[in-house]
């Protein structure tokens, strides 16, 4: 019973999170890429808050979804960072926490790109 109530917590909280996006671009007149950043700087802000790491706590996985999750690790860096190394960690506090997953994607794209014979758009 209690992995039913964690994968619902996970389902309705990333659904939450897909559910606002989408709602976003229907209703306004935000891109997709700007509704991308506002979510990571969303992330940014309620991981710079202390609040994500709760959030991530109760609703696992589906807190972690890709932009707003990418945004708190990038937070939670930046302050161990900061704690370790003083003013200059909020410089590279960041990059050293993602820097396993940026990696991650380049090295797959390239991978994918092998593969692929992308087309030009007429």
């Amino acid at each position: 019973m209690e992995t039913l109530w964690t994968l619902l917590k996970v389902f309705f909280v990333g659904g939450a999170f897909c559910a606002i996006g989408q709602v976003l671009i229907d209703k306004t007149k935000l891109t997709p890429a700007r509704i991308l950043v506002i979510y990571v700087c969303a992330g940014v802000v309620i991981g710079g808050l202390g609040l994500f790491e709760p959030l991530r706590e109760w609703a696992g996985a589906g807190a972690t979804v890709p932009l707003i999750g990418f945004g708190g690790l990038m937070a939670e860096g930046v302050r161990k960072a900061i704690a370790e190394n003083g003013l200059i960690g909020a410089l590279t506090g960041s990059l050293t926490a993602a820097s396993a997953g940026i990696t991650a994607a380049i090295v797959f794209a390239l991978l994918a790109s092998f593969f692929a014979k992308p087309k030009a758009k007429v």
